[in-house]
């Protein structure tokens, strides 16, 4: 009982606000409780608060396997992360998948203790001076560990759960394939029985917040194309390297998305479920369909009544505007519903997309948001709005996107040449 009561105490004195960066994201204590305000399994919320019909959705079974270091007690019980990836994390993959996929995984039920003592794992914060042999010495020593008692093919992916706080291993979470160890189509990892290890491995400390559960998870769910990971990190890689205090050296990693998409920063708060995924990561794992999407000839005049990325029920989700063969822009509606409450802002966002580059690096990334509010840092202020900050122009390729009016929770939404 007073182990208990220490790990809530602990709890409740978590820090309440603001991005931390992946090495602090909870602070010196025991993750927090997450209120997830994603649907109950099988189904969807509308914007109006109606649950829309239940929606059969693809079931992934992921291995999770409780791990702990020799020298390091686990701080939770295995109740806290079946909780965790079973209830909160299947509820945020449902939301943002619109019912089509869910999340039933297997928790191991006992700790596996891990041949060698934390400071033989032990990584960088910072992904660009990550020890990959590390990686792969604990993953490899976690297969070896648990070979016995399971088939790993017979999962979709497997989640190494640490059962350490985050100065113990040196990274909150992480992406250890399709990731750290490379992301190539030829690349398999197999168990010592030879069985092959399907999808990846994330590997998470006790600390972890849930959006870093979904970013990393999000990672293997897109999978590989080409050689090249389908839904990467949306911080730039190089800045969040430098050296500096580690919350600002993260907030200013994320020059891409800020806090609209939590593979960009994995909550905006951290006692809440994170906020929803953009459009763009929608698109690259799949859950939101061409049906959704209108597609808009930047040559013509054209009028759209855009309905909110949260709300499955509504005609159009996302506008996509081809401007070459590779890239366009995207134009979505962030409404205050479901996760997206708890983003900086709401209203109308728009980005710019670029296929041919495949990771965030030196400035440079596959999707990047249009700030509307420049002055306000970390883009915050990135959203368009009616009577505000209405209109985009981009006089090189001749486009004008303008707000025409809102009604309820949609905007009309001109497209022209300028």
């Amino acid at each position: 009982m007073k182990k208990i009561l220490l790990i809530l105490l602990l709890i409740l004195l978590v820090a309440a606000s603001g991005c931390m960066a992946r090495q602090r994201e909870n602070g010196p204590g025991s993750p927090t409780l997450i209120s997830t305000t994603a649907p109950d399994a099988r189904s969807v919320v509308t914007s109006s608060g109606q649950a829309a019909a239940s929606i059969p959705c693809k079931e992934l079974k992921p291995l999770i396997i409780l791990v702990e270091f020799p020298d390091v007690k686990p701080p939770l019980e295995r109740d806290f992360f079946v909780n965790r990836y079973n209830n909160q994390v299947n509820s945020f993959i449902q939301s943002m998948s619109y019912g089509a996929v869910c999340l039933n995984g297997e928790v191991t039920p006992t700790w596996y203790t891990l041949p060698h003592e934390s400071s033989y794992y032990r990584i960088s914060s910072r992904n660009l001076e990550v020890n990959r042999t590390r990686v792969r010495y604990l993953i490899e020593d976690v297969l070896a560990a648990a070979d016995a008692d399971y088939d790993f093919s017979e999962y979709d992916f497997v989640v190494i759960q640490l059962g350490a706080l985050t100065p113990d291993y040196g990274m909150v979470g992480l992406c250890g394939h399709p990731g750290m160890l490379g992301w190539t189509e030829t690349s398999v990892l197999t168990a010592p029985s030879g069985e092959i290890v399907n999808g990846g491995v994330a590997i998470f400390t006790s600390q972890a917040h849930m959006g870093t559960n979904f970013h990393d998870i999000a990672h293997i769910l897109g999978g590989v194309k080409d050689g090249n990971r389908m839904v990467p990190c949306l911080y730039d890689h190089d800045l969040q390297a430098k050296p500096g205090p580690e919350l600002e050296v993260f907030r200013n990693s994320m020059i891409n998305m800020g806090y609209w998409d939590p593979m960009s920063c994995h909550f905006y708060r951290n006692d809440t479920s994170p906020p929803g995924i953009c459009s763009w990561t929608r698109i690259r794992l799949g859950w939101l369909g061409e049906e959704k999407i209108r597609i808009v000839n930047p040559d013509n005049r054209t009028e759209v009544m855009l309905g909110p990325l949260e709300d499955p029920s509504s005609p159009v989700l996302a506008v996509r505007i081809p401007i070459s063969s590779s890239t366009y822009y995207l134009v979505e509606n962030r409404a205050p519903i479901g996760v997206d409450k708890v983003l900086p802002d709401h209203g109308i966002l728009i980005m710019f997309a670029d296929d041919h580059i495949p990771e965030c690096h030196h400035g440079e990334a596959p999707v990047k948001l249009i700030d509307a509010n420049p002055g306000i840092p970390y883009l915050e202020g990135a959203a368009f709005d009616v009577e505000e900050k209405d209109e985009f122009v981009d006089q090189a390729n001749n486009l004008r996107i303008k707000l025409v009016e809102k009604s309820g929770n949609d905007y009309r939404i001109l497209i022209e040449p300028l």
